[in-house]
């Protein structure tokens, strides 16, 4: 057996014991429990299982790949309705980050993802990103489909000294209407570095670009900077959608809809996969929703029809 914890965010302690194996054996597995302790957060013990062995072969195997994988082009976007809550109408899309691998087919946005955060590709990726979903908004635009295209955008992007800069430049190159595209950004990059996010949030804004608060609830330290913050949108995670039929979370989905409509926000909720869920954001006065109750994420392809040919089904708000 061998086993290994974290402690604290800068330093780690090991232990190991085994019945068998060479030292340089236990070492390394030592090594491969240790960074799943401090993947786990701070204080955590993890004992090694040999599964863990080939999570760390994979996640190797797929940091390689996904380095190549913008070159090859094999990354791709899909996009999500979003809807009103009110009449069920189609007024924008989340657009969505997807990988189809050449032999392992399509990856789970969950694996790549956090690899491309890590070793800094997000900054290039994000790029292709907002530049495809620039394009593809300007594009049903001249069909005459109108729809607000919300892209999610990490602390690295945003952190990158030329980041305003290429987005004024996509926005300029594909005759986007910068009042259409919605950067979402999650409460962990306000709690980081607040001051210098409020900075470069307001030169997007000074493009005519919204700006969503994304994940909201989540990171509660940013509430005291909501009212100063240049934002248009709180976007309400879907953890609490989930548990609204708790009475302390659904009081709290009704406070985050009541702050966005105090503050002249519009709130989105995602997650949206019950009618319950959607009757109660009705009663609640919730703007909008997305989720797997109205759709999937969708091929580029596929998303006019869908929005020509749909009216969302209405949940009956309960008394």
């Amino acid at each position: 057996m061998v086993s290994s914890s974290a402690k604290g965010s800068s330093s780690a302690s090991r232990t190991a014991r085994a019945d068998g194996g060479s030292t340089a054996d236990l070492l390394r597995r030592a090594d491969i429990a240790l960074y799943q302790a401090k993947a786990a957060g701070k204080d955590r013990c993890v004992v090694f299982q040999p599964a863990m062995q080939e999570m760390l072969r994979l996640r190797f195997d797929l940091d390689l790949a996904v380095r190549g994988a913008l070159a090859a082009d094999e990354l791709f976007l899909v996009y999500q309705p979003v809807v009103s809550v009110l009449d069920g109408t189609v007024s924008g899309v989340e657009a969505l980050l997807r990988w189809r691998h050449a032999t392992r087919g399509v990856i789970p946005p969950d694996q790549f993802i956090p690899l491309i955060e890590e070793n800094g590709l997000i900054v290039p990726v994000g790029r292709w990103v907002i530049e495809q979903a620039c394009a593809q908004q300007a594009s049903w635009a001249a069909t005459g489909l109108a729809l607000t295209m919300a892209v999610n955008v990490s602390t690295r992007q945003l952190e990158y000294p030329a980041f305003v800069a290429e987005l004024a430049d996509a926005l300029r190159t594909h005759g986007t209407d910068p009042g259409r595209l919605v950067l979402e950004i999650t409460e962990g990059a306000l709690i980081r570095d607040p001051e210098e996010t409020v900075a470069v949030l307001q030169r997007i804004k000074a493009l005519g670009v919204r700006v969503a608060i994304d994940d909201f609830g989540t990171g509660y330290s940013s509430m005291s900077y909501l009212q100063r913050l240049p934002v248009d949108v709180l976007k309400i995670d879907r953890s609490f959608i989930a548990s609204m039929h708790v009475p302390g979370t659904a009081a709290l989905v009704r406070t985050f809809v009541q702050l966005g409509a105090a503050l002249g926000l519009e709130t989105v909720a995602e997650g949206i996969e019950e009618p319950a869920q959607l009757g109660y954001l009705r009663q609640e006065g919730c703007g909008s929703a997305q989720g797997f109750y109205f759709s999937r994420p969708l091929d580029p392809g596929d998303l006019p029809g869908y929005v020509q040919g749909h009216r969302a089904p209405l949940a009956v708000p309960s008394s």
